[in-house]
């Protein structure tokens, strides 16, 4: 997988390792509390859950398929996702 080409369409996320990251920072705590709710409902859909670390308006998520022992398609997919989420949000 050419993970560099595909963070071109995702200029918000970066690599590290076997993950891609992103920061989203809210508007305020009860947005915050609101994207997560909505990254939440569209992980089960696609039982594919991030890992998602608040602090106060700011949220970082990392994605990585850990049972394919690294990145995936579906990390890719799920970060277009949070993208659309977090821009909906004002973040």
């Amino acid at each position: 997988m050419d993970v560099e080409s595909k963070l071109k369409d995702l200029p918000e996320w970066r690599r590290e390792g076997d993950e891609i990251r992103r920061t989203v920072t809210a508007p305020d705590f009860p947005t915050a509390i609101r994207i997560v709710d909505e990254i939440a409902v569209k992980a089960e859909e696609l039982n594919h859950h991030p890992d998602i670390d608040i602090r106060w308006r700011t949220l970082n998520l990392a994605l990585t398929t850990h049972d394919q022992g690294g990145l995936t398609d579906l990390d890719f997919t799920l970060a277009a996702i949070i993208d659309d989420i977090a821009t909906r949000h004002g973040a």
